[in-house]
């Protein structure tokens, strides 16, 4: 799409806002705290009220929520006054959609991310996410580096038959397995018609055959022990903890004998400051089940589905990708932690 001089003005005010927050306003009020607490380690929830105690503090919340609606209005303008990009000819990708399908009320009670009205409503709603997306990710993911990392560094290099993206949105983890396994079938899962929508228009754009398919990634319909590889990228967080149990379940289904799962998701660092942050952002973010998904075993609900040697590693998103064995590095503003849950299916 073709944004206005106006429109692109309010989306780099938004994106300045939010980098500010993360590489000053965070900092600041991390190291106010550290110079206070010096040998006070604790658990995130244990600290919280020192914490919530700061004088930086309500700046810091108040900024983390409040630029996210800012976001979200100066992108909803952007897109209505925006002018639409042709739809690709000769499309290589197909979406199969089913108006019948009924979507959970976990999924549709919330505004996830804080983005009006969702993402499947409707298909501006779709277009509103994809520009979002982005902005989330502080321009730094504006070629989708981040998933392309995602498939280079956190997948074992093999010849992968037929992948499944689960959740996958309007395409931009699908894509990347696609490019990166260019032989390979791959078919993309999402809930929203609307961003299946998308995602076909940008897979033609891109001349990727992908096969996108409107379902539940808890009960895909896909046939079962087919497919070498079941990924999936920022949905493990977006799903209710009771419902978690049946998204591996369904993996493990999926997966063909020794086939390989990888979910790129959050997990705690270890460092109760940062940790508390992440915590707190799920209510400010309006993430409902990112907390308890980041206190969850999700290894232990993928060895219960019959997944083997599930593990998580770290993943640095500047470049380096998939850590294995390795932390996270020390970095001074706020970051997302990253981590990719691992598991594969008995040989």
């Amino acid at each position: 799409m073709t944004i206005g001089l106006d429109e692109q003005a309010a989306l780099d005010f938004v994106l300045t806002l939010r980098r500010r927050w993360a590489d000053t306003v965070y900092p600041h009020l991390r190291e106010t705290f550290d110079a206070g607490n010096r040998c006070n380690t604790g658990l995130p929830m244990e600290i919280a009220p020192k914490v919530h105690a700061l004088s930086g503090f309500g700046w810091f919340a108040w900024l983390e929520r409040g630029s996210q609606k800012m976001l979200w209005r100066a992108v909803e303008n952007a897109v209505d006054r925006s002018q639409p990009r042709p739809a690709p000819q000769g499309l290589a990708a197909r979406a199969l959609t089913d108006p019948s399908l009924p979507l959970p009320e976990w999924y549709t009670a919330w505004d996830i991310h804080l983005q009006p009205g969702g993402v499947w409503s409707s298909r501006s709603a779709a277009d509103i996410y994809e520009l979002g997306a982005k902005l989330v990710m502080m321009g730094d993911n504006d070629d989708y580096k981040f998933h392309q990392l995602f498939a280079k560094t956190a997948l074992p290099a093999r010849a992968y038959r037929r992948i499944v993206d689960l959740g996958c949105g309007f395409g931009k983890s699908t894509w990347s397995l696609k490019q990166a396994y260019p032989s390979a079938e791959v078919i993309g899962v999402d809930l929203a018609a609307s961003c299946l929508e998308l995602a076909v228009d940008r897979a033609a754009s891109l001349g990727l055959s992908i096969q996108f398919r409107q379902a539940d990634a808890c009960a895909t319909g896909l046939e079962a022990g087919q497919f070498d590889l079941v990924t999936s990228t920022m949905l493990v967080h977006e799903i209710p903890p009771d419902v978690l149990p049946l998204l591996f379940a369904e993996a493990a289904r999926l997966l063909a004998p020794a086939g390989v799962l990888a979910f790129l998701d959050f997990q705690p660092t270890g460092d109760a400051f940062r940790d508390l942050a992440m915590i707190e952002h799920s209510a400010r973010n309006n993430e409902p089940f990112m907390a308890p998904m980041m206190a969850a075993d999700l290894p232990g609900m993928a060895q219960a589905a019959g997944l083997q040697r599930a593990r998580w590693t770290a993943f640095d998103e500047r470049g380096a990708g998939d850590l294995g064995e390795a932390r996270w590095p020390q970095r001074r503003e706020w970051h997302f932690p990253w981590a990719v849950l691992h598991a594969e299916a008995a040989p």
